[in-house]
């Protein structure tokens, strides 16, 4: 079985905590438990994600989309969208840079993740939790 649900939330830092707060609640509805790894795994993706677009999104956008998908084997797709067209990628940095760490924690956290051209509407940014057993 797929379950999918999406909202819009505006490009603000309070939307952050509120997009993992839904995600959470979005996917206890459909069986992920609170000790479920695959469950810390997707809020720290979305928040990550969500943290992206706060920080770095259009400063004329004033909203973003997140998508969470569950699907039938257990595992879920994380997806945030915004209307940015510059793609995302992992920067180095240093033991002393206080930022630019999240797309590493994505890298590591995700079994996969990407960026989808949306044309002129921007680019969605996506992650892939597995469940537990999985790689």
């Amino acid at each position: 079985m797929l379950r999918r649900n999406s909202f819009r939330l505006p490009r603000h830092p309070a939307s952050v905590g509120l997009a993992r707060r839904r995600v959470r609640d979005h996917l206890a509805q459909w069986g992920h438990g609170p000790d479920d790894p695959a469950l810390g795994d997707a809020l720290l993706l979305v928040s990550e994600l969500a943290t992206n677009v706060v920080r770095h999104g259009l400063l004329r956008e004033r909203e973003f989309e997140v998508a969470v998908t569950a699907l039938a084997d257990g595992s879920c797709l994380i997806e945030v969208s915004d209307e940015g067209r510059h793609e995302p990628r992992p920067r180095t940095v240093s033991e002393w840079d206080e930022h630019g760490r999240g797309l590493h924690l994505v890298e590591h956290v995700a079994a996969a993740w990407g960026v989808w051209s949306r044309g002129r509407h921007g680019k969605t940014v996506w992650a892939l939790v597995l469940t537990t057993g999985e790689a």
